[in-house]
């Protein structure tokens, strides 16, 4: 199936929702086409009687006439304009929330394959870019059929000839619509593509603007920025000239049928055979005939636009279902044990397994340290509990469960976890804290900030708890940070905790003091830590149940206890 083809699907299941307020808008555009043939014919009359022709319908009464018309036409428009952004509003917000969806529920090991810039710029602009297609497409695709067929029909009732001519130029709109719009798809996929590269640099520089000014690249990579931003602006020109030539063949063809029937009407009145009043009508209704053609070009470009980014849209991760199939089941959240049986991940092919048939257990509250060297499958064994990916082979249990059998919130209330470098929001220390539970009162907050150690440093600062800090913690230590993220552990208060180098880039200082606080949470608590072999040490005695298992190149090489 082409991608083309693919995307049009695509966009169909996702306009189904859609299709009542669809036809709501068509019916009122059919409305407004016939108020305007009303209109067309009180103005003719009026004309015909001002050239001495005599009428059943006084001037006052056609004057009124088309008064009313007016508004209704007016009202018709009005209520249909409000339908379309409703549904334009609706679809983006349900597009939006399956798109977050499926991003939540493929977890961070989607960033491996996509970058984040792309991913936003596919969210944001890509979904935003869909309004037109349900706002003016999808009725404007229905009106330009049955519109010019009511006017047609009209024109026909009164002079066949007339109305014949009138389709016939009609039908010269779609045929070129046609001609002009080959490659505008690819030319619009383009488009978004260059917008998704340049989100995507100019996030990276952003994320590196520190690297890049000490390293003397600040105007290399302004001159990159540059290029990309004209690159950008070359491929919108490119779409915008598949508009306009759409708009140029539409002109033409309102043009030739007026011309064209101008002249018929012309030679009928100057022989004598003609009705002055039915030839108004009809070129007054010329206009009337192209004006839903003329809308739906202009919409064109939003189907074209739609489907470059449906293609986009549709390569998303689906969300999770909203309800869980029967074998998924819940886990007693007292006391978790946890086994590997057998477990294959890889990430990548050409790369090697990440793990290769891994295997162990861990007793309801043991703690088990996995060391070995970076790349050794640490992060991938943490990967794996949390949830963020699924092993291509093995089984993982928790209690005799096996994990994709599993209820995600019922996993996700199972787990705490504190990683190298914790995530931390632009925002209060108490709402960066308070993530792990929104609904824990004060009291429950102030208990995690003393079990985490974090009092004594909030004391020195203003605003204490609501203290406010910069993007990814920016304001804080690394020491700082690392006890946010195990005051948010403390909160949490999950019988599994699982550590990912909680230490890996403090200080020694500062390293102790957090694995000391990283002991007093592993108190009742089942722990698997990810760390150096002198991580181990830390955890052992004062009647901690300490093993460690040695993992390289994805395998088990070596498990004991640690004294």
């Amino acid at each position: 199936m082409s991608e083309r083809k693919q995307s049009a699907d695509w966009l169909r299941g996702k306009a189904a929702p859609s299709m009542v307020l669809v036809r709501r808008m068509t019916a009122l555009g059919l409305l407004g086409t016939g108020a305007a043939i009303g209109q067309a014919f009180c103005v003719a009359g009026v004309l015909d009687s001002a050239l001495g022709h005599p009428s059943r319908w006084s001037t006052a009464a056609l004057l009124a006439g088309f008064a009313l018309l007016a508004v209704f036409r007016a009202a018709c428009g009005v209520l249909g304009d409000r339908m379309g952004f409703a549904a334009g509003a609706a679809a983006r917000r349900r597009l939006r929330t399956e798109a977050l969806g499926g991003l939540l529920a493929a977890g961070p090991a989607l960033l491996r394959e996509r970058h984040s810039g792309e991913l936003v710029a596919t969210v944001i602009d890509r979904i935003e870019a869909l309004e037109g297609f349900f706002t003016r497409w999808l009725p404007a695709a229905r009106l330009a059929l049955l519109a010019p067929a009511l006017v047609t029909v009209s024109v026909l009732l009164v002079d066949p000839v007339g109305g014949l001519m009138l389709a016939g130029a009609g039908l010269l709109v779609p045929a070129g619509m046609a001609a002009a719009g080959m490659g505008a798809a690819a030319a619009s996929r383009q488009q978004f593509a260059a917008m998704a590269r340049l989100q995507a640099r100019f996030l990276d520089r952003i994320r590196g603007i520190g690297t890049i000014v000490l390293h003397g690249g600040a105007e290399a990579e302004a001159r990159g920025l540059g290029l990309a931003a004209d690159e950008l602006r070359r491929r919108t020109m490119r779409v915008l000239r598949v508009a306009f030539l759409s708009s140029t063949v539409l002109d033409l063809a309102m043009a030739l049928a007026l011309v064209t029937l101008t002249l018929r009407f012309a030679a009928r009145l100057a022989s004598g055979q003609g009705d002055p009043g039915v030839a108004l009508f009809v070129l007054l209704l010329v206009p009337e005939f192209f004006a839903p053609l003329r809308v739906f070009s202009a919409s064109y470009q939003d189907r074209i636009q739609a489907l470059g980014a449906a293609e986009a849209l549709s390569a998303l991760p689906a969300p999770a279902p909203d309800e869980p199939p029967r074998e998924v089941r819940n886990v007693a959240a007292r006391g978790v044990a946890v086994a590997f049986e057998d477990v294959r991940l890889t990430w990548d092919a050409a790369r090697g397994p990440a793990l290769d048939g891994v295997s162990f257990r861990v007793k309801a509250g043991e703690t088990l340290v996995l060391a070995g060297p970076s790349g050794a499958g640490k992060s991938s064994v943490i990967e794996i509990l949390l949830g963020f990916v699924q092993p291509g082979g093995g089984r993982v249990t928790l209690n005799g469960a096996d994990l994709a059998s599993l209820v995600p919130r019922a996993l996700s209330r199972l787990t705490a976890w504190v990683g190298q470098t914790p995530m931390l929001f632009a925002t209060s220390i108490r709402e960066n804290i308070r993530l792990a539970r929104p609904e824990a009162t004060d009291a429950e907050v102030a208990d995690a900030v003393r079990l985490a150690r974090l009092d004594g440093f909030l004391a020195s600062l203003p605003d204490g708890l609501d203290t406010a800090i910069g993007e990814a913690g920016f304001g804080l230590s690394g020491g700082q940070a690392q006890r946010v993220a195990i005051a948010r552990a403390f909160l949490k208060d999950a019988p599994l905790l699982l550590l990912d180098e909680p230490t890996a880039h403090l200080d020694p200082a500062t390293e102790s003091e957090v694995m000391d606080s990283l002991r007093r949470l592993a108190i009742g608590r089942t722990v698997i830590l990810a760390s150096h072999s002198a991580a181990a040490h830390a955890f052992a005695g004062n009647g901690f149940a300490v093993r460690r298992v040695d993992l390289r190149d994805g395998q088990v090489v070596n498990a004991r206890g640690v004294a």
